[in-house]
């Protein structure tokens, strides 16, 4: 039996925050190969599918758009700004997975590159990346 609703209901997605343990950590971005934000450099993420939590979502877009696979992620928060995204209402729950140093990636799915950059040195983020990332590395340093 279908139901329709009487409200609007948003989208969800889930992004993957990757950083390594090293005494300078390292993140892992893609850059986006489609619109929003085409050739801007964000997480790993993307929309879930109706038949997965967000953390399985999140591992497997990591995976779809790097090639990396990551068992053990943590929960950072979720973020729901009405315009985070301009394709419409999004809510996003965001990830940190910690591995020990950076590992070869490809760019893959609907990610035109992936690649590792020095924490010191990340370019300008798409959508609400930038107050993620510091999100992340608050828990980051809770972790380590």
């Amino acid at each position: 039996m279908a139901f329709t609703y009487q409200y609007p209901r948003p989208a969800i997605t889930a992004d993957c925050v990757v950083m390594t343990k090293e005494p300078m950590p390292y993140v892992l971005l893609i850059e986006r190969g489609h619109e929003p934000f085409k050739g801007s450099w964000a997480f790993p993420g993307g929309f879930m599918n109706m038949d997965e939590t967000t953390q399985q979502c999140a591992i497997r877009e990591l995976e779809e758009e790097t090639g990396l696979h990551v068992d053990n992620i943590f929960q950072i928060g979720a973020y729901s700004k009405i315009d985070r995204d301009p394709r419409g209402r999004t809510i996003t729950v965001a990830y940190l997975a910690i591995i020990d140093q950076p590992i070869p990636v490809t760019g893959q799915d609907d990610a035109a590159k992936a690649q590792w950059f020095p924490i010191d040195a990340l370019p300008p983020l798409a959508f609400d990346h930038a107050d993620i990332m510091k999100d992340a590395m608050r828990l980051f340093n809770e972790q380590y």
